[in-house]
Formats: structure tokens, C-alpha cells, sequence
């Protein structure tokens, strides 16, 4: 096939992938129907976005990054979700008496037909990547289904919406027949897709006097997406509960439950909170993606001389290892990837969790059941007796579970869990108030690792700054530094930040810092030899992220006011 030569002298062109792999390919692929491009975004070997370069190159089209686009619903409302996700086309919007389309696949030459025949003037084709069109389409699409959904329960007659405010009543016409039709099902639905368009942790559903409000956490901060009529929440809140496994007749004390989901193709897992509160129960849904997890520690934001502590730890056959902070910190998404790291056929690893987020393939992963009495404690006392080479433990919350991991660590095992802490000395004096001795503490620790989250600045729309003197002073410089701050574009929704990222400090517990613990000395005097001896603390960390233009100055100023 004479595209897929061509096809292979542009990824060279590129340097996307090696020749070594695109030759053998390509003689494979003789005298069959299949295509270069399409076997190596199976096989990982080339990223969406290179692969997206090399097709626009090939149709002699424009790359464009889309996210960059301000989408005009009326636009992307000119087709279906349906022809989206067949065809991989979306009109975004129209510049210059042009409708802007993006196209992952310009082979399909059905799909490039049809779009002309619905835009009915000139189109503009650029070229992206499937993610970014999926993006796009659920975040126009979500929204509009859950106005379609507020629309659709206003049509319900009142005595239908009355019925409902009956403890555990589900009604006929908003629930039964067509269910996946029923307007709650589809404000439920709506409200899920859109958190997951905007890459929301968390969904907020809150009930006030006389509305309901809907908030999305994104990147740590909060922001509200939607607010309507209090009038839905009854079906609402008896939706989230039949979905999630929670009783629809209590209303009296909190509750939780999960809700597995699979949406756009991709499984979802969705822990479900309730609260009363004085006008009702509020909802809070935590967001976790099973499929897209990231596990690489590349992508938590170690700096250099962090990854070779890290790895020096990870590299101990016994011991114990700890990650702190505060809830939210990220604590459990770095602890995954030193498991994942760990992870081999010569290792029997086992973890307790509470709940268990994440499953990875080869670790054998237990979920706490406080109701049948396996506690991080008792679970502990068990995998002791299953020949564990490392132990993973959610968190170590009282002096029974401290107790236990400590001696695992001492007699021959690898420990990984977390603490609540606000910084890595912090952890030393936490364990010995719960009761450890020092000389036991300073035998088994290997090493602290403490964890913040800050936001990253948005790369497209961060405007370059001088440093006043004021800000010199918060970085430490002598002398003026170009720094960047936050704008906000279409990209980041107008934010300024898109991610996050973790600024560590890390204690390394050598023979002189060991000597101090067995002293029992103070945090501050744990500090001032660990600093001596090179330890970079979280303002460190969190100031090369300001100064390399990853984050902004004022998610430093986070981290200095949290520490003092």
C-alpha cells in the first residue's frame, strides 16, 4: 500500500517513530487494507497529537490545537453526538464567514461529505486529535442535555413531582418506562458527563431555599457549573441514591455509596457522599477514572534530585516509607506509582485501603470492612501470613496500625503508607506521640516524602512578568526575574490553570538524622540538620515551579501561608 510508505517517510520525517519499527510494519502491511497511521495509535507507538501532525502534513490540511477555539454551541449543534463519535468531526466554530471543523481521521471521506453538506457555505477542515474532539463534544453536549433534562421534568405534572416528595416513592413517569428517557435519569446523566467534560475530582450538588446548586472542583478550586429550580431535587437526590446503592428511604444521617458508570466508553468509579443539611441532603461525587489513571512518577512533578531520594528508597528491601499531608494532597496517586514501580513477578505484594481507588493488575489489594471488623490493624495481623514482600497501607490512623507496620518493616518487609502531617519532619514526631519508640522509629523509617498539589499555569494564555521587589523578597532573588501569571483563555475555561502538580520535600533518614530521632529531638532540630544536609522543603520545590514558569506566584504564597 503506497500511503503507508508515505505515511512512514513523514513519521521519519517527524522523528515520531523509528525506522526500525516503521519497516517491518510497513512490508507486513503489503497487499492488506491496513493502514500505517491506525496500527500505531494501537499499539502506542505514536501519540494522537504526532499522529494528528503527520495526517494533516499527508492531506496538505492545517494542525491546530482546538482546545485553543472558543466552541459556539449553535455550531457544534449543526450534527448529533451520535455522528461525533462515528465520525470524529465537530464543527467548533465560524471565523471570517467560515465554519471551523476539526478532524482526527481524514480518511473518512463519508464524514468530510456530510459536514459539508450541513454547513451549506465554506468550511475550514484543521486537523486534531480524537481527544480533543471528544472534549469538545461532551462539554457542549453535557450542557445541553442537562437543560433538556430541566426542561423535560417541568413538563411533569405537579402531581407526579408531588408524589415524589413521598419517602421512597419513585414515580411512574420519572423513573419507570423508558428509563434512560426519564427526566431524572437524564438531569443525572447530564450532570455527570459535564464534570467529566470540565476534568472535574468532584461534583457538589447542594440544596438551598429555593434552588439547587451544582459545583465542580477542577485543579482544586470550585466553581459553579449550574443552579435551578429546588422543585427537581426530590428525583434528583432519589436517582443518585437508587444508582449508588444508598437507602432512598433514610434521610436522617450521611450516607455512602459508588456508582460504576461507563460514559464515552470509558469506566468511571463514582463515590457518593450525603449530608443533611437544613434544606435537604447534599451530595458530593468523587470522580475517579479507572482507565486513564496516571501512575508515572514523570508526571507528578519530582524534580531531578527528588527522583534519585525516591529511587534510593524505593531500592530498600526492608523499611518503611511515608507519604504526608493534608486530605487531597495527593498522597494516594503518588503511593500507586511507587507500587506500580515495585511491581514484579519476584515480589508479593499486598495493600489494605480504605476504600481501595484504584486496582492494579499483579497486587493483591484488600478493601477495610470495619462492619465485618477487618480493620487497617487486623488486616495487617493476616497479610502478615501470606509471605508479603511489600505492604501497602492507606493510611496509619491510630497507634495499633503504627505498631504493626513498624514491626513489619523491621522484621524483613517493604511498608508504603500515608500520614497526616503538614510537613516530612512532622511524621517523625507524629509517630512517636502515637506511642512508637524513637529507637524504633529511627530503625525502620527509610524515608518521608511530603506532598502538596499546586495548579499549573495554562500554557497558552500565561502572560510573562517582571518581578516587582516585593516578589524578589517571596522568591529569594536578588535581581529581577521574568515570571508568569495567570490569564485564562477558552483552554483552561478561563482560568489561568490547566493540571496540577505535586511539590514534595523528602527526608532521607541517614545514620546522623537517625541518631537525632533516638534523642527524641524536636521537628524544628530534625529540619535544620535534614536542610543542612540538602533537603529541599516544599517553598523550595514549589519556588523552581515559579521560577521555570509552571506555576504562578500565588500558588507559592499557598504553600508559604499553609507552613507558617
Amino acid at each position: 500500500m503506497l500511503i503507508n510508505q508515505e505515511l512512514a517517510a513523514l513519521y521519519l520525517k517527524h522523528k515520531l517513530v523509528a525506522k526500525s519499527q516503521l519497516n517491518p510494519m510497513v512490508e507486513e502491511f503489503k497487499g492488506s487494507t491496513k493502514r500505517l497511521d491506525n496500527e500505531l495509535l494501537a499499539q502506542h507507538l505514536v501519540t494522537e497529537e504526532g499522529n494528528a501532525v503527520v495526517l494533516a502534513e499527508y492531506f496538505d490540511m492545517e494542525f491546530a490545537d482546538i482546545s485553543l477555539i472558543e466552541p459556539d454551541p449553535k455550531c457544534v449543534h449543526l450534527v448529533t453526538p451520535a455522528f461525533v463519535r462515528r465520525h470524529t468531526i465537530i464543527p467548533i466554530a465560524k471565523q471570517n464567514g467560515e465554519l471551523i471543523v476539526a478532524i482526527s481521521n481524514p480518511f473518512d471521506y463519508e464524514g468530510l461529505r456530510r459536514i459539508h453538506s450541513f454547513a451549506k457555505g465554506k468550511i475550514r477542515v484543521l486537523v486534531s486529535t480524537k481527544t480533543k474532539i471528544d472534549n469538545i463534544a461532551n462539554l457542549i453536549f453535557s450542557k445541553t442535555l442537562t437543560a433538556e433534562a430541566i426542561t423535560s421534568f417541568t413538563e411533569v405534572s405537579l402531581e407526579e413531582k408531588e408524589k415524589l416528595k413521598g419517602v421512597g416513592t419513585v414515580s411512574a413517569d420519572l423513573y419507570g418506562g423508558d428509563i434512560k428517557s426519564a427526566p431524572a435519569v437524564k438531569l443525572t446523566d447530564s450532570i455527570f458527563r459535564e464534570g467529566i467534560a470540565h476534568r472535574a475530582s468532584d461534583i457538589h450538588i447542594e440544596p438551598f431555599e429555593k434552588n439547587i446548586r451544582v459545583r465542580y472542583r477542577v485543579d482544586g478550586a470550585l466553581y459553579e457549573a449550574s443552579s435551578f429550580d429546588i422543585e427537581l431535587y426530590p428525583a434528583l437526590l432519589t436517582r443518585v441514591k437508587i444508582m449508588s446503592g444508598i437507602n432512598i428511604a433514610e434521610k436522617r444521617i450521611p450516607q455512602d455509596g459508588r456508582i460504576k458508570q461507563k460514559i464515552n466508553d470509558i469506566e468511571y468509579d463514582f463515590r457518593v457522599s450525603t449530608l443533611p443539611t437544613v434544606y435537604g441532603e447534599r451530595i458530593v461525587i468523587r470522580i475517579l477514572d479507572t482507565e486513564a489513571f496516571a501512575f508515572d512518577r514523570p508526571q507528578l512533578g519530582f524534580l531531578p534530585v527528588e527522583n534519585k531520594m525516591v529511587d534510593k528508597m524505593l531500592q530498600h528491601p526492608h523499611g518503611i516509607i511515608l507519604l504526608t499531608g493534608p486530605t487531597g494532597c495527593g498522597k494516594s496517586t503518588t503511593l500507586y506509582s511507587f507500587i506500580k514501580e515495585l511491581n514484579a513477578q519476584d515480589r508479593n505484594i499486598i495493600t489494605v485501603e480504605d476504600p481501595v481507588e484504584y486496582t492494579i493488575h499483579g497486587v493483591n489489594q484488600v478493601q477495610v470492612n470495619p462492619k465485618a471488623n477487618l480493620t487497617f490493624a487486623s488486616a495487617l495481623r493476616s497479610i502478615l501470613r501470606q509471605d508479603p514482600n511489600v505492604i501497602m497501607i492507606g493510611e496509619i490512623r491510630d497507634e495499633e496500625t503504627a505498631q504493626i507496620a513498624i514491626r513489619a518493616a523491621i522484621t524483613g518487609h517493604l511498608v508504603l503508607s500515608t500520614l497526616h502531617t503538614n510537613d516530612a519532619p512532622g511524621s517523625i514526631t507524629r509517630l512517636i506521640d502515637m506511642g512508637i519508640e524513637p529507637y524504633f522509629v529511627a530503625d525502620a523509617v527509610v524515608g518521608i516524602v511530603a506532598q502538596r498539589l499546586v495548579r499549573r499555569l495554562c500554557n497558552n494564555c500565561k502572560v510573562p512578568v517582571k518581578t516587582s521587589e516585593a516578589e524578589m523578597k517571596l522568591l529569594k532573588l536578588t535581581k529581577p526575574h521574568t515570571i508568569y501569571k495567570a490569564k485564562g483563555c477558552p483552554a483552561c475555561h478561563n482560568t489561568g490553570y490547566k493540571g496540577r502538580m505535586g511539590v514534595h520535600e523528602i527526608l532521607f533518614i541517614d545514620e546522623e538524622i537517625q541518631e537525632l530521632i533516638q534523642k527524641r529531638a524536636s521537628t524544628e532540630e530534625i529540619r535544620k540538620l535534614a536542610v543542612k544536609k540538602g533537603m529541599l522543603s516544599l517553598y523550595d520545590t514549589c519556588r523552581e515551579g515559579v521560577l521555570s514558569g509552571v506555576t504562578s506566584l500565588s500558588e507559592l504564597a499557598s504553600i508559604i501561608y499553609e507552613a507558617e
